[in-house]
């Protein structure tokens, strides 16, 4: 089942001789509990796909649909509310509350929606990612992959339909990026998530079910490694 989808998704920039196409018609559909990869240089306009898909920037034109909803129809105050109950995000930055405990930090998206923390669900995910002892601490008492562990685990705890990763994996060393993008894929797994992962690195795409390549804005490759279906070494029509 499509749980994301779009349609001659543009972003331009400019206009005239000036004008960046950040994203020049991307078509792109991914199937619920899909692990999938962008990959692309820099300017290369998958950090743009990202955001698009997440709904935290408007298309020039095009289409996108995340579980049966045409974000970009929506006001400002209902997306904002969509994007929190239904796409988990993961930044490179971490994204963390200083201020806050790492407890407080992965369940601070529920309170913000008002809705009861499900403690059953989130003592599964701490435990899978390691912070049973960690709860307590503040970020910065932390390392920066197990900062990025308790970003993993805020993207998850409500549950959403997408998790979009933006280059996870950018500040930590390769030791702890294997380790990050191994949980990634486990709490994808065990927790029935669809993840979309933005990295510059092919290596690390290799971990994902399905590779995209992008350059200049357009998908040029989308090639299914692995469809969850036993099916795998396929390449997709684009």
């Amino acid at each position: 089942m499509k749980i994301l989808e779009t349609k001659d998704l543009k972003k331009y920039y400019g206009s005239g001789d000036t004008q960046v196409k950040a994203l020049d018609g991307v078509d792109l559909s991914i199937e619920e509990g899909e692990f999938a990869a962008v990959v692309g240089t820099s300017g290369s306009g998958k950090s743009t796909l990202l955001h698009m898909l997440g709904g935290l920037d408007y298309a020039t034109s095009g289409m996108v649909t995340v579980a049966g909803k045409k974000i970009f129809d929506l006001n400002e105050n209902d997306l904002t509310i969509f994007r929190r109950r239904q796409i988990g995000f993961i930044f490179q930055s971490y994204n963390l509350v200083p201020i806050l405990s790492v407890y407080e930090n992965i369940v601070l998206p529920m309170e913000l929606d008002g809705r009861r923390v499900d403690k059953n669900f989130l003592n599964r995910i701490v435990q899978i990612l390691g912070l049973e002892q960690k709860l307590d601490n503040l970020p910065g008492q932390l390392s920066g992959g197990q900062q990025q562990r308790v970003a993993i685990a805020r993207a998850l705890v409500t549950k959403p339909a997408i998790v979009l990763a933006d280059e996870p994996t950018g500040n930590l060393d390769s030791k702890t990026t294997q380790e990050v993008l191994g949980l990634l894929k486990l709490t994808g797994e065990q927790f029935h998530q669809t993840i979309v992962m933005i990295t510059h690195n092919e290596a690390l795409a290799q971990l994902s079910d399905r590779i995209i390549h992008i350059e200049d804005g357009r998908i040029v490759n989308d090639y299914v490694r692995n469809d969850r279906t036993g099916r795998a070494d396929k390449e997709v029509r684009i």
